[in-house]
C-alpha cells in the first residue's frame, strides 16, 4: 500500500516498541512471554500510531527499515558491562534485552529513525553513544526519591532546555511520573541534556546531530492525560515516512 500526499495526514504510522521476554501468566499458563506493559501501546494508539512489538529474541535491527518510529522502552538495569563498570548489589539487568536494545538504538540512529527512548530506554541510549550511568542514585543523591515504594510510581518535577524537543513540547516546566533508581552519569558524545530535576538528575537528552531523537528518564506512558510528548513523536514519525515515500517516488522517476 502506497502513501500519497492526500492520505499523509490520516496515515498511522508503524512503531515499534521493545519488550520484555520473561516468565508471565495469562488464563491457566505460566510460560515465557514477549511482554510490555499496556500504557506503552495505548499512548502510541491514541497519540495517531500503530504499536508493533518488538520482543528480545531473533534481533534484526534492519527491521528499522520497515518503522516509521523506535520506543526504547522502561524495564530492567542496563548491564554495568555495557559501560565498563562493575556490577553493583542492587542492579539488574536483562542481557538479552540489552543487546537488543542497544542493536535497535544503534541502527535507528544510523538510519535517522524518529527515536523516543524512555527511563531505560534513555539510559541504553546514553551508554550506546558511549556515556556511563549512575547505577544508584541514592549513593551519590541520598535525599532523592523516584522509586517512592515498589510498583509505585513518584513524580518528578523539571525544566527544559530553550529551543529543545522537551521544551517546544512540554514547555519550560513541567512535572512526570517515574520509577528509577539509575540515571545518565556521563552524558554520551553526541547528546545533551535538555531536562533536568530540581537536584541536578537528567531528565532529557537530546541529540546534537539533528533528527528527532528524545530520551526521558521519566515515565510518560503513565499519564494518559498528557500525550504531548507521543503525539510530537507521532507527527514527527508521519512526517518521516512522508519524505520518505516522497524519496523513493523521486528515485522510481529515474529508474
Amino acid at each position: 500500500m502506497s502513501l500519497s500526499a492526500s492520505d499523509s495526514g490520516s496515515y498511522r504510522p508503524r512503531i515499534g516498541l521493545t519488550t520484555y521476554y520473561q516468565e508471565a501468566s495469562w488464563g491457566v499458563w505460566t510460560s515465557e512471554a514477549a511482554i510490555l506493559p499496556g500504557t506503552y501501546v495505548q499512548a502510541v494508539a491514541a497519540a495517531g500510531g500503530t504499536p508493533v512489538l518488538l520482543p528480545p529474541v531473533g534481533t534484526d535491527p534492519s527491521i528499522v527499515e520497515l518503522l516509521d518510529g523506535l520506543i526504547i522502552s522502561g524495564g530492567s538495569d542496563v548491564g554495568p558491562e555495557h559501560y565498563g563498570a562493575q556490577s553493583h548489589s542492587l542492579t539488574r539487568s536483562q542481557a538479552n534485552r540489552d543487546h537488543h536494545d542497544i542493536a535497535l538504538t544503534s541502527a535507528a540512529l544510523e538510519y535517522q529513525l524518529p527515536l523516543f527512548a524512555i527511563c531505560r530506554g534513555a539510559q541504553i541510549l546514553n551508554v550506546a553513544l558511549g556515556g556511563t550511568l549512575i547505577q544508584h542514585i541514592p549513593d551519590v543523591n541520598p535525599e532523592a526519591d523516584y522509586q517512592p515504594a515498589p510498583g509505585v510510581f513518584g513524580s518528578v518535577e523539571f525544566t527544559t532546555v530553550t529551543g529543545s524537543i522537551s521544551e517546544r513540547l512540554l514547555g519550560s516546566r513541567a512535572s512526570a511520573p517515574c520509577y528509577h533508581h539509575q540515571a545518565i552519569d556521563e552524558v554520551a558524545h553526541g547528546l545533551r541534556v535538555t531536562a533536568e530535576a530540581l537536584d541536578g538528575t537528567v531528565e532529557a537528552v537530546e541529540t546534537t546531530s539533528g533528527g528527532w531523537v528524545l530520551g526521558v528518564q521519566f515515565h510518560p506512558e503513565q499519564n494518559a492525560d498528557d500525550l504531548r510528548l507521543f503525539r510530537g513523536f507521532i507527527e514527527e514519525a508521519r512526517r518521516y515516512r512522508t519524505h520518505r515515500m516522497e524519496g523513493s517516488a523521486d528515485v522510481q522517476q529515474y529508474v
